[in-house]
């Protein structure tokens, strides 16, 4: 976690400022073909700069570049995929610009917050002294029968609607509070990559006046905590800086995983079925062990700084907990994983709930404790680094 600590601590600009340096040799009223290819043409200079900022063999340029730069054409890109939406793997097609169509994910253009807040739940890497600094999105592009935060993932109204510089201003509000990092969350982050990345897009630049402080301020949950802002808790060379986190179910597709290559400094993935038709059944999504694995070996193949999750089911060792574990062994030994032991029913697994279907009875307890000793077991014998992650905020107390 180098880097993400370098820049939690702004000891080194985080990518997006890096892409804001790398000047883009195309109209940005240029063809996708064309927008895609000068993203593929640029990406090496910006890994090369990106390796000699981290190697201290180059320094960030003050001024950020005066024409179209890397990061404007991430922002184009994400617009121009909006409107055939390709965020995710369902690639539905729908044009999510025009108000009146929806994808699969059932939104439109408009990106909802349901809440942001100094989160003190998260790793402890992650949330520090300060917390992570948690942006929540409503809706999202996975339907699992026992989502935890079903009340905004389901309600796809929960919320309110946030332009890109509300967004931002959010953003910025949590960071110059003091958390560690800006942590993009849901519901599911990937179905509002457009206003995301058009936010990240402003920070740099952002003073945000009395008007945005307003329209940003309703959704915060911890407003009334008194945080105070000072520029020292997230300033590189003057400027906004923070590193960005990147917390998804990773059900998304090439397309949106190149973009995000170039803004996100650290990733939290979820992992969370087996190759087998858990997924479908569970989540009604297909293609899921395909499209997680695909995405999880390309930051492998990348050298990105990640954490995996994966949270152990009741009655899904088996079929998801031990594949799961034994993929990450045999592909990402040294990746860290946290085996989660926090599973509660909920939304329709929850038989005290109006919602419960008896269909995910099989779901409707917590894990037994010698399922999570197990799960425990079994990573350990592959070798794979869940101890100091796992351990720290298990609920059923088990250590092995």
């Amino acid at each position: 976690m180098a880097w993400y600590r370098a820049v939690a601590d702004n000891r080194a600009p985080a990518k997006f400022r890096i892409a804001a340096r790398i000047p883009a040799m195309v109209s940005l009223g240029a063809s996708e073909a064309d927008l895609w290819a000068e993203l593929d043409a640029k990406t090496p200079v910006f890994l090369d700069l990106w390796r000699r900022i981290r190697g201290g063999e180059a320094e960030l340029a003050a001024a950020r570049q005066p024409e179209a730069s890397l990061l404007d054409l991430c922002r184009e890109l994400a617009y121009r995929m909006l409107a055939h939406c390709n965020f995710c793997r369902y690639d539905c097609g729908v044009d999510r610009s025009r108000s009146e169509k929806l994808g699969t994910c059932k939104l439109g253009a408009d990106s909802r917050v349901s809440t942001y807040f100094h989160h003190f739940g998260e790793e402890l890497v992650y949330r520090g002294r300060a917390g992570s600094g948690t942006i929540f999105f409503t809706s999202c592009n996975m339907r699992c029968a026992f989502c935890q935060n079903g009340d905004i993932s389901t309600d796809k109204d929960n919320g309110r609607v946030v332009s890109p510089r509300t967004l931002a201003t959010m953003a910025w509000l949590l960071r110059m509070e003091g958390c560690h990092n800006i942590n993009w969350v849901g519901g599911d982050p990937t179905i509002h990559l457009h206003t995301i990345v058009d936010a990240v897009s402003q920070l740099e630049d952002l003073k945000p006046g009395e008007a945005d402080l307003i329209a940003a301020l309703p959704a915060k949950a911890d407003h009334h905590f008194g945080f105070r802002i000072n520029p020292r808790f997230g300033h590189y060379l003057g400027a906004f800086n923070a590193p960005m986190l990147w917390n998804s179910n990773f059900f998304m597709t090439g397309p949106a995983m190149k973009i995000l290559r170039l803004l996100m400094d650290v990733w939290l993935p979820d992992f969370k079925f087996g190759p087998g038709r858990c997924a479908p059944l569970l989540s009604k999504t297909p293609f899921y062990w395909e499209t997680v694995t695909g995405n999880l070996a390309l930051l492998h193949e990348w050298g990105e700084e990640l954490t995996i999750r994966h949270l152990v089911m009741p009655n899904h060792l088996e079929c998801c907990t031990l594949p799961v574990l034994k993929w990450v062994a045999e592909n990402m030994p040294d990746t860290p994983v946290n085996i989660m032991d926090q599973y509660h029913p909920d939304t329709f697994c929850d038989p005290a709930s109006p919602k419960f279907n008896p269909k995910y009875r099989d779901l409707a307890r917590r894990a037994s404790r010698e399922e999570i000793r197990q799960a425990f077991r079994y990573g350990a014998e592959l070798g794979i680094r869940f101890e100091a992650l796992s351990y720290e905020k298990n609920s059923t107390g088990l250590r092995l």
